[in-house]
């Protein structure tokens, strides 16, 4: 079982949260193939050193194209980012992107109601 995160750890995945959601809206829709981005969750290392970046991506038939965008584009988000946080942190944790699929699931669960 995980343990759970530090202050520190929350308060550095916020403000990569809040830092890449606004570089990700910067680049537009059109920057990933006409889909909206979402940083839905942020979850950082204890040792700061790993950013787990959570994110949705509408509509849902474009998420396999829009993960491999995001894997190519990684170095420069990070880079990106790495600009936006030099002041606050000493080293720019490596981001690893993953689809974040509660949408899909709640959207899933509707329908079974639904029926």
């Amino acid at each position: 079982m995980e343990k759970p995160a530090s202050t520190r750890q929350l308060k550095v995945a916020r403000e990569i949260q809040k830092d890449l959601a606004e570089i990700i809206r910067a680049k537009g829709m059109a920057a990933f193939d006409g889909a909206l981005v979402t940083v839905s969750e942020v979850r950082v290392s204890p040792d700061l050193s790993v950013a787990k970046v959570f994110v949705s991506i509408f509509p849902s038939a474009k998420q396999e194209k829009v993960m491999g965008l995001l894997e190519e584009s990684n170095k420069a988000l990070r880079g990106e980012l790495g600009h936006l946080v030099a002041k606050q942190f000493r080293i720019v944790p490596e981001l690893i992107f993953l689809l974040d699929t509660s949408l899909d699931y709640a959207e899933h669960i509707e329908e079974l109601l639904k029926k």
